[in-house]
């Protein structure tokens, strides 16, 4: 008997670098959907939360949230809003973190850094190996992020970026073709619809997919 998606960490039984990341993550500010996947052929997947969400610091309650059926791979990395050192002060330097030397306060220690919101990553979205996604930054549905992209600002649904700073490289498909995926939401079908109908999600068969939906 199969094991369910939302208990399962290896999607093939004899290969361990991929994971299903739902079902490591212990962290209750990361949320990630069914079926998103993260390959790591240079450490431990598992070790995902440690490794690939830098600067998470539970005092700030920022949360990462991935969708569903996403594709992560190797060595991409999610920067979240602690890194930043505040630009509202004369200095960049932290002084707030050190309460002890400076004598300073725990509450104010937020203050070290400019707040930038959580990290959104849709569904169906295709992060590369290495990239590195900013704080506060929202990537659209079936997005493409390309290889050692650094992503600084939100990426529309279904848009392929790359660079340092990532910009938009071209747009998967036509503006009614995104607006129909956009309203289909396959990702959201039970499993047995979505079985049913890989083909033609495989296929680029849209006109099918509209009339099973």
């Amino acid at each position: 008997m199969a094991i369910p998606v939302n208990k399962k960490i290896y999607p093939r039984s004899s290969y361990f670098e991929t994971i299903y990341l739902k079902n490591v993550i212990n962290s209750p500010n990361i949320i990630v959907g069914d079926y998103t996947m993260y390959n790591d052929f240079a450490k431990d997947p598992t070790a995902f939360e440690k490794n690939n969400v830098l600067y998470h610091y539970p005092i700030n309650n920022d949360k990462l949230i991935i969708g569903k059926f996403c594709s992560i791979a190797c060595g991409a990395k999610f920067i979240m809003t602690s890194a930043n050192h505040s630009l509202e002060s004369l200095s960049t330097y932290p002084f707030p973190i050190f309460v002890e030397e400076w004598d300073l306060d725990w509450k104010d220690v937020t203050t070290a850094w400019d707040n930038k919101g959580d990290i959104v990553i849709g569904n169906d979205v295709w992060i590369g190996y290495e990239a590195v996604i900013m704080p506060g930054v929202h990537i659209g549905n079936g997005a493409i992020i390309g290889t050692r992209a650094v992503v600084t600002k939100d990426v529309p649904p279904y848009a392929i970026v790359g660079g340092v700073p990532a910009k938009i490289i071209k747009m998967r498909f036509a503006d009614d073709v995104i607006d129909k995926l956009q309203n289909l939401q396959w990702w959201n079908w039970s499993y047995d619809k979505i079985k049913d109908n890989i083909n033609y999600i495989q296929n680029g068969n849209l006109q099918m997919l509209l009339k099973t939906n």
